[in-house]
């Protein structure tokens, strides 16, 4: 069935792919055979496996789940297996009427990040914002620092309105 001929592969140069390191060869001398062996031929199917069809119908019923009666389905079981703030966010989520908005307004708002980011990178290759920006930041930093964090009664006044706020946001429960 399988013959035991060898391919041969044949190599020539040419003067366009030669260095200028190397001498020049003639035509004749240039041409060079490089013999490979063939591949040997494919096993014979043999009676003695009668299994070997089936593999693959073995694979594909690996991947079935089957469920006994009075299991709940996995659906159920996998909702049940969830944080606290998946739940609360699908249900913030089936509330919504206008669903259509408030995923346009996230899209529109994943774009202004975006556009702010680059912007931002923008002004950073400046020669002289940078700079400016940051002084700017650190002068800001000082101020909020004295005015709200080094006494006392000023701490507490600052910690009471973070609270109000907070009460503000996510409302009393």
């Amino acid at each position: 069935m399988a013959s035991t001929s060898s391919s041969t592969l044949t190599l020539s140069s040419s003067s366009a792919l030669l260095d200028g390191k190397f001498p020049r060869q003639s035509p004749a001398a240039s041409t060079q055979s490089v013999t490979l062996p063939t591949l040997p031929p494919p096993p014979a199917q043999s009676q003695s496996h009668p299994w070997k069809p089936t593999a693959y119908c073995r694979k594909i019923a690996r991947n079935v789940m089957a469920m006994a009666t009075g299991e709940a389905p996995a659906t159920e079981v996998a909702a049940n297996d969830l944080p606290e703030i998946v739940k609360t966010v699908q249900e913030a989520w089936d509330k919504v009427e206008d669903k259509y908005a408030v995923s346009s307004l996230a899209v529109a708002g994943v774009v202004a990040l975006w556009c702010s980011t680059g912007l931002i990178s923008a002004i950073d290759r400046l020669p002289l914002i940078p700079g400016v920006l940051e002084l700017v930041g650190i002068g800001y930093t000082g101020w909020f620092v004295y005015k709200n964090l080094v006494f006392k009664p000023d701490r507490e006044a600052l910690i009471l309105k973070v609270k109000e706020t907070y009460k503000d946001i996510i409302g009393s429960s």
